[in-house]
């Protein structure tokens, strides 16, 4: 309640007479008059900042803006009738229609008064209430069209809406009699008010609340609901009130110089009290707070209350008090049971995916049967995706993908270095500066349970005297057990079964048995030359001109220039480096535009040798025209890559010499095929003993690089078949397979990405294992234009393939 009362009544009697009585300036009748009265449908807007007008209620107000003088002069010269509507916001100093509440109250103007400050001061009286619908003029002043509402009536014979009344009258004579700065005599005001809906009204004007709560009171129509908003309101006022002169009685004490200090300190101990206490009670009643409104199981939230009181207990100076406080707020960050919702839209999705990346056919679709049963079934257990391949093949960048198609928030994990368990799982909270694991502290970073979660580079986790990584990161990826997550820091499970994890890796021989069984394996292959055109146009040259602050019409690369630069200046399965030329090529052109210098918008195959240098050219198939010289495919961390195996005689004993920086696995591939030939002279025409009467030398160029692996088993058989018969091997032709000594030829892996190598060598033939042939199905028929394909099962079907009829020199005999 406040002091608008002593001038919202009129005094009956003398001023010395106590028993002078009160009354409000409305009587029943006029109220009834005033409901029923009419007024125009378009009427001045008089804007309020922090006031609101109820009906029957009489307020002064300070008219200061020449807008609303203009409107005040206007009206008291005419009908003395305005609209009075509260702003939404107080500062807005020349007010809109959209800067207005829609409830308005239709105002007679009682009195006009000009003030020495140059301000009027009109007294004005609420009459009805009203919808603004438009504003039909804004100079000089503002005028609207309003629609009258109609007034609710008391209930007839209703106990409740009763004894809602005599509460509100009560609790405003309480108010009253305890608040020194209302007048005593406003008590007379009260009583003597008949009608319920302005007893309403009138305790909504002249209570101790915001505009915003007098603008709800107002716009409620409902009467007893408004009766209700207003006995809510007193209510808390009155304990409010009531809170205030009990402290003040608590620290009244007779005031002197000695006193002073005293009473000041006694105050304060008292507000700390009343609001909580020290701060150490602050902190813990705001927790408290705050984990009202967490979403966790009954198992967590008996958890926080049970260390919470731990903390109540603590000596904030020790430092287990803050040991303590971190974790309680890592509790309260973390997001237990928030999820996101998903966007199961896969028309959506897809184009998302579509727009991102090129090619990559296979991770898209698989990408998409993962909503599509997300969508179906609504709830499943995420599975755990790992996608593998060379790396710049956009992996990582898969992950964005899927959480914008999804809808989820995105975060990433690396993986690289990370040779500590306690960096997956955490410490144990007791040691001071603990930590919960990077797992815990990225889902407090996405702030929801069901990220998409990348683990990056997965297969770089080391091992080192502080455990096993790749050990703790069992339980993570395993969708049986990582609902009941456990961290050392938390000390509590947490369910990381919504989250969609999504691995990436460049070789899988490195990640453990164990680790790799719980992922679900998704080759990423290289691209192919013309998938990285179109991706330099689609999107790595866009990118660049947009970095480098040049115009889209300041470059252009055609398609044979981006071929060249595919070819002889990225050696490469991915784009990453064809990024960087791409990025070389939009850095010369900015130097030119900068330096004012003439040049052609189109950059030609030629300019190249300028801008970037000398190319590396691109390993082609040589020629047939030496025996024992055969072309092998061969896969790297890189990528699909050709070699050469070179075989070579010399008079001796049968020895066999390697060299070419090979490993173990490729020394037993070449010891296999000398002695699967020994074995089977007759296969080459030969005779047994001629193998004992050579020595062997074999060779893979590129010597400074490691080579290892089964796969150029069936090279080394051929090379070292048309050493010894000395006949041609077939022109344009590539192998890959591993062999046995049963003389069968098993199946290799990365046959796509050998494929692509063929091709960029102008390989036309390619001999691989009858059990590769699966693999050449799931490949784009479009990779595989002008290629020929020999599918073996045994060593001799090789050769009959490779060697051809003509001869080098003659065969080598026992002599």
């Amino acid at each position: 309640m406040n002091d608008i009362f002593d001038k919202s009544i009129i005094r009956v009697g003398s001023p010395d007479d106590q028993d002078a009585e009160f009354i409000p300036l409305i009587t029943q009748e006029e109220e009834e008059d005033m409901n029923n009265a009419e007024f125009p449908s378009d009427i001045p807007i008089l804007p309020l900042r922090n006031n609101v007008l109820f009906p029957g209620v009489v307020i002064p107000i300070t008219v200061g803006r020449d807008k609303s003088i203009d409107l005040i002069k206007h009206a008291n010269g005419s009908d003395k009738v305005v609209g009075v509507v509260s702003q939404k916001n107080p500062e807005v100093e020349d007010p809109e229609g959209k800067d207005l509440h829609k409830i308005g109250t239709v105002a007679t103007i009682l009195r006009l008064l000009k003030m020495p400050d140059g301000t009027s001061t009109v007294i004005i009286q609420g009459k009805r209430r009203f919808e603004l619908e438009e504003i039909t003029q804004e100079k000089p002043f503002l005028r609207g069209k309003i629609k009258l509402c109609k007034e609710a009536k008391a209930p007839k014979r209703s106990k409740e809406f009763t004894a809602i009344i005599q509460s509100m009258k009560e609790l405003s004579l309480k108010i009253i009699k305890e608040s020194p700065s209302i007048p005593s005599e406003a008590q007379f005001a009260i009583k003597n008010i008949d009608s319920p809906s302005f007893l309403i009204n009138f305790i909504s004007s002249n209570m101790n609340a915001d505009v915003a709560t007098k603008q709800k009171m107002l716009d409620e129509m409902d009467l007893k609901k408004r009766a209700m908003s207003v006995l809510q309101h007193l209510t808390i006022e009155a304990q409010q009130l009531e809170m205030r002169n009990e402290i003040q009685t608590r620290v009244k004490v007779d005031l002197d110089k000695q006193q002073r200090e005293y009473f000041l300190n006694q105050q304060i101990k008292t507000i700390q009290e009343e609001l909580g206490g020290n701060p150490q009670e602050q902190d813990v009643e705001r927790m408290r707070e705050r984990a009202k409104k967490k979403k966790w199981s009954k198992k967590v939230e008996e958890m926080f209350e049970k260390e919470l009181n731990r903390l109540q207990r603590s000596n904030p100076q020790g430092a287990e008090y803050t040991v303590q406080l971190n974790y309680l707020e890592m509790l309260l960050d973390l997001p237990w049971d928030d999820y996101t919702s998903d966007n199961l839209d896969l028309k959506r999705a897809e184009k998302i995916l579509e727009r991102d990346h090129y090619g990559l056919e296979k991770v898209k679709k698989r990408i998409l049967e993962y909503l599509a049963v997300l969508k179906l079934k609504k709830d499943m257990k995420s599975p755990i995706l790992c996608f593998y391949g060379p790396p710049g093949v956009g992996k990582t960048s898969l992950g964005k993908s899927v959480a914008e198609a999804l809808g989820r928030k995105y975060v990433r994990m690396s993986l690289g270095g990370i040779h500590d368990e306690s960096e997956i799982r955490g410490h144990r909270k007791t040691y001071i500066g603990a930590m919960p694991g990077r797992v815990i502290k990225n889902i407090k970073k996405a702030g929801t349970s069901n990220p998409v979660f990348v683990l990056d580079e997965i297969d770089k986790i080391a091992r080192s005297n502080h455990g096993d990584p790749s050990s703790a990161m069992l339980e993570v990826l395993d969708p049986e057990q990582n609902n009941e997550f456990y961290d050392n820091y938390l000390e509590t499970e947490y369910d990381l079964s919504k989250v969609l994890f999504i691995a990436t890796a460049n070789d899988l021989s490195t990640i453990q048995g164990p680790l790799r069984d719980r992922m679900e394996m998704i080759e990423v292959s290289g691209y192919t030359v013309e998938e990285k055109v179109e991706i330099a146009k689609r999107h790595l040259l866009p990118d660049q001109i947009k970095e480098h602050g040049i115009k889209k019409s300041d470059i252009s690369i055609g398609k044979a220039t981006l071929e060249k630069l595919i070819e002889e200046y990225t050696r490469e399965s991915g784009v990453r480096g064809l990024d960087k030329a791409v990025a070389k090529l939009v850095r010369n052109r900015a130097r030119q535009i900068a330096m004012e210098e003439d040049f052609k918008k189109t950059i030609s195959a030629e300019n190249l040798v300028d801008i970037m240098g000398p190319g590396r050219k691109k390993t082609m198939y040589a020629n047939n025209d030496v025996a024992g010289v055969v072309t092998g495919l061969a896969w790297t961390s890189m990528g699909g890559d050709i070699l050469f195996i070179e075989s070579s005689l010399a008079k001796g004993k049968g020895k066999l010499t390697l060299t070419g920086n090979l490993g173990d696995v490729m020394k037993e591939s070449a010891t296999i095929a000398l002695q699967f030939l020994k074995a089977h002279p007759e296969w080459i025409g030969l005779e047994a003993d001629v193998f004992n009467n050579y020595d062997v030398h074999m060779h893979v160029p590129e010597g400074a690089t490691p080579k290892d692996g089964p796969s150029a088993g069936i090279t080394m058989l051929t090379s070292l078949a048309s050493l010894f018969t000395q006949r041609k091997v077939k022109k344009n032709l590539a192998m890959t397979g591993e062999i046995t000594l049963r003389g069968d030829v098993l199946p290799v892996g990365g046959i796509k990405e050998k494929i692509l190598a063929a091709k960029r060598a102008d390989i036309k033939e390619i001999i691989l294992s009858d059990q590769n042939k699966q693999d050449i199905e799931e490949i784009k028929e479009d990779y595989l234009n002008g290629l020929t394909f020999h599918f073996v099962s045994n060593m001799k079907e090789v050769l009959d393939i490779a060697l051809t009829k003509v001869k080098v020199l003659d065969a080598v005999s026992v002599n």
